[in-house]
């Protein structure tokens, strides 16, 4: 990873008061980049995006075509990462129609924008690995892989991916790197979201009550945030130094997976036993592959990326981080001091 790329250089992060878009623009802002934001009001309480600090931001609905032509003209900016979206399965399933628009819809508006930024060098737009057709057999996808979904999130999501692709033959020249970043199963520190596992842990463990898995045996490629977000930041400096020759979609994921269960089980671990889990008995109404891999190779040939932390360590860390919260540590400095410690293996 090249900071002087960095150093400086204006930077809009959509989804900034996310998730992955709290621990990115930390990131980007110990870099030295301008961290501009393009989000609606952080979505959790707890929120990362609030216990690091805000960057500069203003709640924007991405479904908003004049608003967020209007944030992009201001920010001014040389690279995007676009992360505005809804995330997650179930509540994509209970409002298809909302998923959409913000998955697509908000796609094309934040594209649109961003071929009218005259001083844009390069766009990541991070989709998931649920953009893929199943495989019957779960073998891992690559990034030839055909796209398609069996619900609304990894539909929408796939969709998303061919409008980045129109968007870059029709609208961006060469001067302009866009590529798409596909990532596997992602936790650490700082997620409070809904029907996500490890947020489900933490508010089981305040309840001392197991928690409830719907899809136990489900395998994953579980990693930590900081994983793919390394491998955003490289791919936009490649988009940044040679648009030609950069890799126009990667994936990102760890080199195995993990049940849920074994997920749970070794978190508990962390958490001194605690707070284990039990099946959830309720009728399944949501349908959700069974297996899911990617395969990162090309990511590891192309911009020399690799996994830093393996399951074990990515627990570990996730745990140390909401321990830290749990006793009242200043959660910014905790969060860098995990940014810091992940550059050292580097």
């Amino acid at each position: 990873m090249n900071a002087e790329v960095w150093e400086g250089r204006r930077v809009l992060v959509t989804g900034n008061t996310g998730f992955k878009g709290a621990w990115l623009s930390l990131w980007l802002e110990r870099l030295g980049a301008g961290v501009h934001g393009l989000a609606l009001e952080p979505p959790t309480t707890p929120s990362l995006h609030e216990l690091v600090g805000a960057q500069n931001h203003e709640p924007v609905d991405v479904r908003d075509t004049e608003t967020v032509a209007g944030r992009v003209r201001e920010a001014e900016p040389e690279v995007i990462f676009h992360l505005a979206a809804q995330s997650l399965v179930r509540p994509a399933f209970a409002d298809p129609v909302g998923t959409y628009e913000v998955n697509v819809l908000g796609t094309v508006n934040v594209l649109e924008a961003a071929r009218n930024a005259p001083g844009l060098r390069a766009m990541v737009v991070i989709t998931s690995d649920k953009v893929y057709w199943p495989d019957p057999e779960g073998r891992p996808h690559a990034e030839d892989a055909t796209l398609g979904g069996v619900g609304p999130y990894s539909a929408s999501k796939a969709a998303a991916e061919l409008v980045v692709a129109a968007y870059r033959k029709s609208y961006f020249d060469s001067e302009v790197g866009l590529a798409t970043a596909r990532a596997g199963n992602v936790i650490g520190g700082g997620d409070w979201a809904v029907d996500r596992v490890v947020p489900d842990v933490v508010r089981a463990l305040t309840r001392d009550e197991p928690v409830v898995l719907r899809h136990p045996k489900a395998l994953r490629p579980w990693q930590h945030v900081l994983e793919p977000l390394h491998g955003y930041l490289l791919l936009a400096e490649r988009l940044v130094e040679d648009p030609g020759s950069a890799p126009k979609t990667l994936n990102f994921g760890p080199d195995g997976t993990a049940t849920v269960a074994d997920l749970v089980e070794r978190l508990s671990a962390g958490f001194g036993g605690r707070p284990g889990w039990r099946r959830d008995e309720a009728p399944v109404t949501v349908p959700e592959t069974p297996a899911l891999q990617l395969n990162a190779s090309r990511a590891k040939a192309e911009l020399g990326w690799r996994p830093v932390l393996d399951l074990d360590a990515t627990l570990d860390w996730t745990a140390d981080w909401y321990r830290a919260h749990a006793n009242g540590e200043e959660m910014r400095k905790r969060t860098a001091d995990q940014i810091a410690a992940y550059e050292e293996r580097l």
